[in-house]
């Protein structure tokens, strides 16, 4: 059985135990997560598409690290004008494993999955 969900404006095709790198979500490692936003749910010859999304289905995770992505260069450049500009990024990422694929209907025990509350340093 697969699903696919969105978070953090992605979408992630997911089975269970998959192991996916996330936008940051809130949570310590070890803390179950669920994803309400399932757009499709799949199995064996059988094939639900939301509209948009699967009504009553859900994704259970766990939340193995919090984590951050490889550094991405950004350098701007005017030609001739000596203008230099040199500056760094790193995404903040959260490692889930998928542990449940919830087809409608279904129950589960884990937190609805929140987004990392953006703060300005």
């Amino acid at each position: 059985m697969f699903a696919v969900i969105k978070t953090g404006g992605k979408q992630y095709k997911v089975a269970k135990d998959d192991v996916i790198l996330v936008e940051k979500l809130i949570g310590e490692a070890g803390v179950s997560v669920s994803f309400e936003e399932v757009l499709m749910v799949g199995a064996e010859g059988d094939l639900t598409v939301g509209a948009p999304m699967v009504a009553g289905a859900s994704v259970a995770a766990t939340i193995v690290e919090q984590t951050r992505g490889d550094k991405v260069i950004i350098f701007k450049k005017k030609r001739r004008k000596n203008h230099r500009r040199k500056n760094g990024h790193r995404q903040d990422l959260t490692v889930l494993r998928i542990t449940d694929i919830l087809a409608a209907g279904g129950k589960s025990k884990a937190k609805k999955a929140a987004p990392a509350a953006e703060t300005k340093e």
